[in-house]
């Protein structure tokens, strides 16, 4: 898993001195952002402090140091939560087994609500589908059995998928772009859960098996998952090209309501006839 140190160094590369208006008066520098020096000045503490964070050598870091190296790093609100996350994290945490997911019954109910025309899933902090609705299934599901999210050890895995499944950069005509947004929020959840074995055990299944998620996690970003278009090539549908919209439960924020809707005419045609070629239809 990630540390707040070596997420502090990949920042402090990127942000340069003119970023924040430091002369450098045409002196050579051997790093290619700030240096520790810089950023310790800028955020108001010793340079030694800073160093001592970012080798983790130090016990905690204070909101107020957080926040200040936040507004240094040019942090945004997703990755200024990161760094909170990561700092609360200790040298003695330990990887341990988590329970299943299990989505509230409210969420349940929501689903069951839902138009069955509209395809839906409720995904779990790792990237499970915990459940979906029939055209949930149709659209996405043509490999997985309509019942397999509700046992944990069949449980379709959204990101295993994308990045493991040599059919996925067909299936996803935007496949760069939902990759950034995946490994992103992947790096997000890690934060919030440093001890998740069960995730741990995913980054790293994922990291060897595919070069392009691991140069992707290399990078550093830090994303939310909240709404972006999906253009794909269905293997029953054709060219379809949707939006997701993710519903956030404010009592279990790590378990998604994902909604899909048509982006333009031809994808809702498209949308409604992969419907209605279901066993009994709708």
């Amino acid at each position: 898993m990630e540390s707040m140190g070596a997420f502090l160094k990949n920042r402090r590369d990127r942000v340069t001195p003119d970023d924040v208006g430091l002369r450098t008066y045409g002196t050579s520098r051997r790093v290619p952002g700030l240096r520790r020096e810089e950023l310790a000045q800028l955020a108001g503490v010793s340079a030694g402090y800073y160093t001592r964070l970012e080798q983790g050598l130090a016990e905690s870091a204070s909101e107020q140091v957080l926040d200040a190296l936040a507004r240094v790093l040019r942090l945004d609100d997703v990755e200024s939560a990161h760094l909170h996350n990561l700092a609360r994290r200790t040298g003695r945490s330990r990887l341990v087994e988590p329970p299943a997911e299990t989505p509230d019954a409210r969420v349940l109910a929501l689903l069951a609500a839902i138009d069955e025309a509209t395809p839906a899933v409720i995904l779990g902090r790792r990237g499970d589908i915990l459940d979906w609705n029939r055209a949930g299934h149709a659209l996405f599901g043509q490999d997985a059995d309509f019942d397999a999210p509700r046992d944990p050890d069949r449980r379709p895995s959204v990101v295993r998928g994308f990045f493991l499944d040599p059919e996925a950069r067909d299936f996803h005509h935007n496949w760069a772009e939902l990759a950034e947004i995946h490994v992103g929020y992947l790096r997000l959840t890690a934060g919030r859960y440093p001890t998740d074995a069960r995730l741990a055990a995913l980054l790293g299944e994922i990291m060897m098996g595919s070069d392009a998620f691991a140069e992707l996690f290399a990078a550093g970003h830090v994303r939310d998952c909240t709404t972006a278009p999906m253009h794909l090539q269905h293997p029953r549908a054709g060219a379809l090209s949707v939006t997701y919209q993710v519903w956030l439960q404010p009592d279990n924020p790590d378990h998604r309501l994902e909604l899909y809707t048509p982006n333009d005419p031809g994808s809702a045609n498209a949308l409604r006839e992969l419907l209605d070629a279901r066993p009994g239809g709708r």
